[in-house]
């Protein structure tokens, strides 16, 4: 059905003064039934014609995952193909479980030209979603009426971890400014284990002198060494439901997800071997360690739709099926939650397996409003209770990490914004340090 323009109104409203005038001239008001039908044949007519019209082309243009949580860009190429200037109206259909930009625009398209049109999509939960098509309004010819059609370019929306971190991450990585993103690198200098080179000594650790060499050329000479590569990495994942908590309006787990693709991809720039456990009250999957891109990328298929469930986590299970399947010495971090001295000293005795030939960290996420809550004053009784509440709580969580240190087990805690930062900067001085 044709949808009457601004124009169309008006035009009708023009023959109000003709029905007056028949009020005070009788007859003259037979003048407006013509005149109101002949409005309604151009109206139908211009709105026919533009129905055959088969010349415009909407294309969606976007990356093939889109990261949950952050602004995702979405493209919009419309063309004319047409002899005739159009004037459009454009609105697109984005995931439902997306908070999007305006995805509505007004455009003209010259004859044989194209425009693009862009806004953003900020996907809410990780998954499978999809967009629903793109609207298109034509004006008619005579603008009286818009032309309503539908550009069936539905598409799959998966909806991944934060994966423009990455990206991010190289960036800076390459520019030498990781700490732009929090990530901290050692100054000892002499670390690693595999030998590269030989230099001039400046002001190096006397360890690293190659007396041979000094002896012979009469000058300090130090051997350089690099960090070894090829070494485990093994991300455990907890999806019981110590991750079910939500932090600032997402689900530990989210959190716990992103910061560990983070770690990975580090290690895999690093040359290192990558792998994945994944467990809650069962083994739900296990990805034995291995290098290079395709690991990492078969790792984010896996947990890119994965959701906690209410159930307590096996951590025996978990980690006796771990340690039956890899001997290797590895850096074996733990993404779960221990908010007492109780649950702390049973994750470290199911660690307790692991630890005489593991290098051992558990990560868990801080909130922000404990901090918050901690800082703020009293000015009413309900002020009192929620400091009270926040400092058993702060006190229990540290007795937990007191509990894991003692268990010798690693803690890494932080806050959201600072926790992929936090856990990089601690995979890279391990291996600077050479601890696995």
């Amino acid at each position: 059905m044709p949808v009457p323009t601004t124009r169309f109104w008006l035009i009708i409203a023009a023959g109000i003064p003709l029905a007056l005038i028949g009020a005070v001239v009788p007859g003259f008001e037979a003048v407006l039934l013509p005149y109101n039908a002949m409005l309604l044949v151009a109206l139908v007519t211009s709105w026919l014609v533009a129905r055959r019209w088969d010349f415009l082309t909407v294309t969606r243009v976007t990356a093939p995952l889109f990261s949950v949580g952050v602004p995702n860009p979405v493209r919009l190429d419309v063309e004319n193909a047409s002899d005739i200037r159009v004037r459009l109206r454009v609105r697109d259909a984005p995931p439902s479980d997306s908070d999007a930009t305006r995805h509505e625009f007004d455009v003209a398209l010259e004859p044989g030209r194209a425009q693009q049109l862009s806004y953003t999509i900020t996907p809410r939960h990780r998954g499978n979603d999809a967009f629903g098509g793109t609207y298109v309004r034509v004006l008619a010819p005579l603008g009286l009426a818009w032309v309503e059609k539908f550009v069936p370019n539905q598409q799959k929306a998966p909806i991944y971890p934060n994966v423009r971190a990455l990206a991010e991450y190289d960036l800076l990585k390459q520019k030498g400014h990781l700490a732009l993103m929090g990530v901290r690198r050692s100054r000892v200098k002499g670390l690693g284990t595999e030998f590269e080179s030989l230099r001039e000594y400046n002001d190096d650790d006397y360890r690293t002198i190659d007396w041979k060499t000094t002896a012979r050329t009469g000058k300090l000479v130090v051997r350089n060494y690099e960090v070894e590569r090829n070494q485990g990495v093994i991300v455990a994942l907890d999806v019981g439901r110590h991750m079910l908590a939500e932090v600032a309006g997402r689900r530990k787990l989210d959190y716990a997800i992103d910061s560990s693709l983070m770690l990975m991809h580090a290690a895999e720039k690093m040359g290192d071997q990558i792998g994945l456990l994944m467990f809650s009250d069962y083994v739900g999957r296990y990805i034995a360690p291995k290098k290079g891109r395709a690991q990492v990328s078969a790792i984010l298929d896996t947990v890119h739709g994965v959701h906690a469930e209410p159930v307590q986590p096996n951590y025996l299970a978990a980690f006796s099926h771990l340690a039956s399947r890899w001997k290797r010495r590895s850096l074996v971090v733990v993404f779960t939650d221990a908010e007492n001295e109780e649950q702390a000293a049973e994750l470290s005795a199911a660690l307790s397996i692991l630890r005489r030939r593991h290098l051992l960290f558990v990560v868990r996420v801080a909130d922000p409003r404990l901090r918050e809550v901690l800082a703020t004053g009293v000015e009413k009784p309900t002020d009192l209770y929620h400091r009270a509440a926040a400092f058993w709580y702060f006190r229990d969580r540290k007795k937990a990490d007191v509990r894991l240190s003692t268990g010798g087990v690693h803690s890494i805690e932080a806050e959201p914004e600072d926790l992929s930062a936090a856990l990089v900067s601690a995979y890279l001085r391990v291996k600077e340090l050479a601890l696995i």
